[in-house]
């Protein structure tokens, strides 16, 4: 199973910041907190239920909650032997919330790790044996789609897609790779690559959508869809956070409604094309559940890429 061309696919939200608004046992983190993904093991039931509420709220795309099960991240919680358990979990986790729905879709989340191998953090080496072991995972587990995102170094996004690519070529699969960079609202990624560097690095492998994810709001990435829309040929995704996060009584809140973030992702449909669209940070089901209602009969604009 795999997502059709359907004119906009829609994504559902993040996993990190709902989980902090649902009731999770002490127990279940196993004296590991802030490693969400021990939850697939530990607590499936809480990650399925989060999944669910996205799939009732009409997300096409469920992004599996693995965004940081490869060995860097998991090996600072002890759990660098989980690698391959964890992810097929989620996988599992999420193929219970859809429970058979049509037209819904298990993209397989992999995140950029903790450590940048352009700062020197990491070798090359070591991080493509990391992400080769969680795309085999995740493959084997019969993911639908992939998702790299919230890539932040060129270097980083070199070596997890040489790596997925030749994953998927060894087990004979054609599945849909999406990718998407962060970028900071200095208007650079955190190494300092700007929009254009990074389309050109991602130009020669065969992914299914590029676009931008978490860090900021909407209006923060606007410039960066417009030059992806005269810039960028295939597919173009979105996925902001709700706004960028204020702090409220103590609490970390994104400030977004639900309409307006509806009325926003519209609007980059039909004046950009865009063609991907989601929730990151402070997305709720609510707020895809408007997104799914603001997008009723809605395509995207057509693109003249300047050649």
């Amino acid at each position: 199973m795999r997502p059709k061309d359907h004119d906009v696919l829609i994504l559902d939200g993040a996993c990190g910041t709902n989980l902090q608004e649902m009731d999770i046992p002490d127990s279940a983190w196993d004296g590991r907190e802030g490693c969400n993904e021990i939850l697939n093991l530990t607590s499936p039931e809480t990650i399925t239920s989060l999944h669910r509420g996205f799939v009732d709220a009409g997300a096409m795309v469920l992004e599996t909650n693995t965004f940081g099960a490869n060995r860097i991240v998991l090996e600072e919680y002890g759990l660098e032997d989980q690698v391959e358990a964890i992810n097929i979990a989620g996988i599992e986790n999420a193929r219970k919330a859809i429970n058979g729905k049509p037209n819904t879709y298990i993209g397989g989340s992999v995140g950029p790790g903790t450590k940048l191998p352009s700062l020197g953090h990491i070798s090359v080496d070591v991080m493509a044996a990391a992400y080769r072991e969680q795309f085999q995972a995740l493959v084997r587990a019969g993911v639908d789609l992939l998702i790299i995102e919230t890539c932040q170094d060129l270097l980083q996004i070199k070596t997890a897609m040489t790596t997925c690519f030749e994953v998927l070529e060894e087990a004979g699969k054609d599945l849909p790779v999406m990718a998407s960079v962060t970028i900071e609202r200095s208007g650079t990624m955190l190494v300092g690559s700007d929009i254009a560097t990074a389309a050109v690095t991602f130009e020669p492998f065969p992914i299914f959508s590029f676009g931008l994810n978490c860090a900021t709001g909407p209006t923060d990435m606007e410039s960066h869809i417009r030059y992806l829309s005269q810039n960028w040929p295939k597919r173009i995704s979105c996925v902001p956070n709700q706004g960028m996060p204020e702090v409220v009584n103590g609490k970390t809140c994104y400030p977004m409604s639900p309409e307006e973030y509806g009325r926003e992702m519209k609007r980059f449909i039909n004046e950009y094309g865009v063609s991907v669209v989601g929730g990151c940070c402070g997305t709720t089901p609510d707020h895809t559940r408007q997104l799914v209602q603001s997008l009723s009969g809605v395509t995207p604009a057509t693109r003249e890429v300047i050649s």
